[in-house]
């Protein structure tokens, strides 16, 4: 039997699901949680959804599913010693990009532009989206009908206009109050995993080189300090155990810093916890160099003349499919015809969200490649 701290989501102070279910037999609430996100749709189809390089550019970098799943590895092994809810970290992790759009982040900035007259894309929500209407897999209910505690951690930001529509789920952004520790963690976890493995996935590619990232404090110690104890290893190896080295740091990092403002806030339950400011962070020093690291990777990675010229076609690709979809609505899928009379614009939105990288790329061909004859 798990002893978990007071302040920890249980299935005794759980809010529960929107529609009531019988008790899972032989495991937990937030098991079931996790088990039916990973056999949704939405999460298989991370595996074919970017991160920073677009999926045919090469079979070695991460894609949104092996970076949810990083997420979940490092979010479990902090929870555990916090003696938080682990079930319910890892379903968080693994939920939190359900609704990313294909292209990574220009995707993403593309479909909000789209959408700026029809109420805004939100990735955060889109997520929530997936899990409360879009898949629809079950019998009794649409969507997976989740937890309360799992559909507030996925909900990590969210505009005011949008929190209304929400109902309970959206509340806490009027009230300022906190999420449980639970997704405070996942949502910090998230920021360990990509940024080292930027940092890896942008060393793999040649688009930085070792010389330049030396300039970052967090690395360049990590680097001297593996260089002291093998002096002889090789470039790949050598990126690796200063990796491995960094999110060890971070994750320690954030364990003691939350532990300390846990105690300086004198939580003691749940309750506590939504009332205090927010209690995982990492330390000022750390913090200070987290912020030097994304700097440097905003400079000389995202901005990088390859990976905007990808970002520019994929903005180009989405706009497109967009565009036509919304001039008209007959060339939708058949399972979108029928919520295309409700709101075409959701519908067309909803639709292109859940593309993955190639997908897209095949759809756009499809309508706009002209045929030779």
């Amino acid at each position: 039997m798990i002893e978990y701290a007071p302040y920890a989501v249980t299935e005794g102070n759980t809010r529960g699901r929107v529609k009531r279910e019988e008790l899972p037999f032989g495991r937990t609430e937030f098991q079931r949680d996790r088990d039916r996100i990973i056999h949704s749709t939405a999460f298989r189809r991370l595996e074919y959804k970017t991160q920073v390089f677009v999926n045919h550019e090469g079979d070695l970098f991460r894609t949104r599913l092996t970076h949810s799943m990083e997420v979940a590895q490092i979010a479990r092994s902090i929870a555990r010693f916090l003696r938080l809810n682990e079930d319910l970290v890892e379903g968080i992790s693994l939920a939190h990009d359900l609704g990313h759009t294909p292209f990574g982040h220009a995707g993403q900035d593309a479909l909000n532009a789209c959408m700026k007259d029809y109420g805004g894309f939100e990735h955060n929500l889109q997520s929530l989206r997936v899990v409360d209407v879009l898949e629809d897999h079950y019998a009794a209910f649409d969507g997976l009908n989740l937890c309360f505690e799992t559909r507030e951690g996925i909900l990590k930001h969210c505009s005011l206009a949008n929190a209304g529509k929400l109902g309970e789920v959206g509340e806490r952004f009027f009230k300022q109050q906190q999420p449980s520790l639970e997704a405070q963690i996942a949502n910090l976890a998230d920021e360990i995993a990509y940024n080292n493995h930027d940092v890896d996935d942008g060393l793999r590619s040649g688009l930085i080189t070792l010389e330049q990232i030396s300039s970052v404090r967090l690395f360049a110690e990590h680097l001297h300090a593996v260089r002291l104890s093998y002096p002889d290893l090789v470039e790949r190896r050598l990126v690796h155990e200063t990796i491995r080295r960094m999110i060890n740091t971070l994750a320690t990092d954030l364990i003691r810093e939350t532990g300390k403002n846990i105690l300086a806030h004198d939580v003691r339950d749940l309750v506590d916890v939504r009332a205090a400011p927010t209690l995982a962070a990492f330390s000022a020093d750390m913090h200070e160099k987290q912020r030097e690291l994304k700097a440097f990777l905003r400079t000389h990675l995202y901005r990088h003349y390859r990976v905007m010229r990808m970002s520019a076609k994929a903005r180009r690709i989405v706009s497109d499919l967009f565009q036509v979809f919304m001039d008209d609505n007959r060339l939708l899928p058949p399972q979108f015809q029928e919520s295309v009379q409700v709101d075409r614009a959701r519908s067309v939105s909803d639709y292109i969200a859940g593309m993955t990288d190639r997908y897209a790329i095949k759809e756009h061909r499809r309508l706009f490649a002209v045929e030779e004859g």
